[in-house]
């Protein structure tokens, strides 16, 4: 079960091409509720100005990882709370 979880994962980074759409989308739609848009505007800037490394990035490839699994995580949110018509479009949830 964690392995098919993992590959879910690694499945959703390899999708971020359709991240710079949607999110210019998300914060510009009407749709989205302004909370919506508020919650993930702090959600970014709060690991923008307290970035938690578990690993730290001098140790190169590894320090990276903490770092992109935060990122897919906010992303993870920011499509949760996006209505249906724009996970569809972007066919994020696929």
């Amino acid at each position: 079960m964690k392995l098919a979880k993992y590959f879910k994962r690694l499945k959703f980074i390899f999708k971020v091409k359709k991240f710079i759409p949607f999110l210019k989308e998300f914060f510009l739609s009407g749709e989205v509720l302004f909370q919506k848009k508020v919650i993930s505007v702090f959600m970014i800037l709060a690991y923008v100005f307290f970035p938690f490394d578990l690993i730290p990035d001098f140790l190169s490839f590894f320090g990276i990882i903490d770092d992109v699994v935060i990122a897919t995580f906010l992303l993870e949110r920011m499509i949760k709370m996006a209505p249906q018509s724009l996970k569809e479009k972007y066919a994020l949830f696929d």
